[in-house]
């Protein structure tokens, strides 16, 4: 297989002379297209050592957190969201804000094969609920002191919104719509390569706002009818695990709707299998995945490059996380497992990354909730770490 470029997209230069995602400079990046793939391995080697060098050392955190005034390691889950945070944002002194949740909506075409318990007409219906603040995710990003927006990716139906929450400095709804939802997966590829990188751009251009705009935390979810059959199909290709391990309900199929959902899955991953063996992962997306998921790939990539944490939702943004780690490896070190789903498939998604979840509630809703729910943890997470006497001062 030929060497990838590290950026999936174009390079931003810094004005170090350096790229802010992959680190290499600009005589790497101009040298690369022609490079054979011995002397892409050393610029890689390169780029690896630079990064290691300007890394705060994990003894070094560990040594901080322990020498507060505490018992070592009693603070239990609390000392490991701190460690976290430190390690990402490569400080003693982290912070938790400002912080942004971005919603991606869009349908899938699998939806009219009975996989989920609701109609598609619903997604431009909550999307509309969402512009308002009035959706789960939207009052509890309010209520967690998070900034909020919704970007419609591609609903079925144009979502009902006023005028005065549409895309501005203080909207809460963008719209960028694909097409009218994705393809019928169970019938053939959900999207072209076209429309592929027509939503990955989506998550993009929404990550370098958060990070011009100076955001430190990020988080995405999701709203979408049928996007846990899509996700349980990349998660099954991604993470090389089963349909019986990846397919659950979701937002609540009876039996029979669980048998065919189980059923397309089974028959799209086995349809995908020559991309996964060609290791060509757009080639995966486009066979069975969803405009907005691809988005909140996009949307996690871009948001490592730039170098904020990441806290990532439940099942749907995981198989996201999949794909972009699969694009970009490295890209699952910038991110913080807030929750672990009642999906089935979730939990082995989360060992291929090497993430462990800090919440076990047992909730299937999406949205990011789950991933808001964790932002009032991280604000005590930094208050411990950087208001936290110490020790040496106390005896």
């Amino acid at each position: 297989m030929p060497i990838p470029s590290p950026c999936i997209g174009v390079c931003t230069v810094a004005a170090d002379g350096a790229c802010e995602g992959c680190l290499r400079s600009l005589d790497e990046i101009s040298r690369w297209s022609t490079a054979s793939d011995r002397e892409k391995l050393e610029i890689l080697d390169a780029t690896i050592d630079r990064a290691t060098s300007q890394r705060l050392p994990a003894e070094a955190i560990r040594s901080h957190l322990n020498s507060l005034c505490k018992p070592p390691g009693s603070l239990g889950e609390l000392e490991r969201l701190a460690f976290e945070l430190c390690r990402i944002q490569n400080t003693l002194a982290p912070t938790a804000s400002p912080r942004r949740l971005v919603v991606f909506a869009a349908d899938h075409g699998v939806a009219a094969q009975r996989v989920t318990a609701w109609p598609s007409e619903v997604t431009s219906m909550v999307v509309g609920v969402m512009a308002k603040r009035k959706s789960a995710s939207g009052v509890m990003s309010r209520a967690c002191d998070t900034d909020y927006r919704v970007v419609d990716v591609g609903c079925l139906h144009s979502p009902k919104v006023k005028a005065d929450f549409v895309q501005g400095s203080q909207s809460t709804f963008w719209s960028y719509p694909v097409a009218a939802g994705t393809h019928d997966l169970s019938l053939g590829p959900a999207m072209s390569r076209t429309q592929f990188l027509a939503a990955w751009r989506v998550g993009t251009v929404q990550a370098d706002a958060a990070a011009n705009e100076q955001y430190a935390v990020v988080a995405a979810g999701e709203m979408g009818i049928g996007n846990t059959t899509s996700a349980s199909c990349l998660i099954t290709l991604l993470c090389g695990v089963s349909p019986e391990e990846s397919v659950g309900r979701g937002a609540g199929v009876d039996d029979e709707g669980l048998k065919i959902k189980h059923a397309i899955v089974t028959q799209a991953t086995r349809r995908a299998i020559p991309w996964v063996e060609k290791e060509d992962w757009k080639g995966v997306a486009c066979e069975v995945g969803g405009f907005e998921i691809v988005a909140m790939s996009a949307f996690f990539v871009r948001a490592a490059q730039r170098r904020l944490v990441v806290v990532l939702d439940g099942f749907i943004a995981t198989a996201a996380a999949l794909l972009a780690e699969r694009l970009c490896p490295g890209t699952a070190r910038s991110m913080i497992a807030s929750h672990l789903s009642a999906e089935p498939g979730h939990v082995k998604a989360l060992q291929y990354l090497g993430l462990s979840p800090f919440l076990d509630w047992n909730l299937r809703l999406g949205e990011g909730t789950g991933a808001i729910l964790l932002m009032p943890l991280l604000d005590t997470a930094v208050a411990m770490v950087t208001q936290m006497a110490k020790l040496d001062d106390v005896t």
